[in-house]
């Protein structure tokens, strides 16, 4: 009987004590919990990231296309073959700088 008589004394604290618990469990675990938040946070970094990688191959996908419609870009065809091939055009003279630095 002394036993019930502690714990209907104490009744008050057990029940902070477990709401404490729970509340500290709920905190630190489950899915809101701050282990979670920061798995989502760098799932989150990663999808950015990913996002910019996409967008910069779009952009690239986007240029070449536009390349190839029938309207041609004389410009970035003579960049192109004057920087891929190292041709120039008749009578220019072409310099190849070597860097010793490197």
């Amino acid at each position: 009987m002394t036993i019930l008589l502690k714990i209907k004394e104490n009744l008050k604290i057990i029940i902070i004590f477990l709401l404490f618990l729970y509340i500290l469990a709920n905190l630190f675990g489950g899915q809101r919990g701050l282990f979670a938040y920061i798995e989502k946070k760098e799932f989150l970094n990663n999808l950015q990231t990913q996002e910019k990688e996409m967008i910069e191959k779009i952009k690239n996908i986007e240029l070449k296309n536009t390349l190839l419609s029938e309207k041609l870009d004389y410009d970035y065809i003579d960049m192109l073959i004057r920087d891929k091939l190292m041709l120039g055009k008749k009578g220019e003279t072409t310099y190849i700088i070597i860097d010793n630095e490197g």
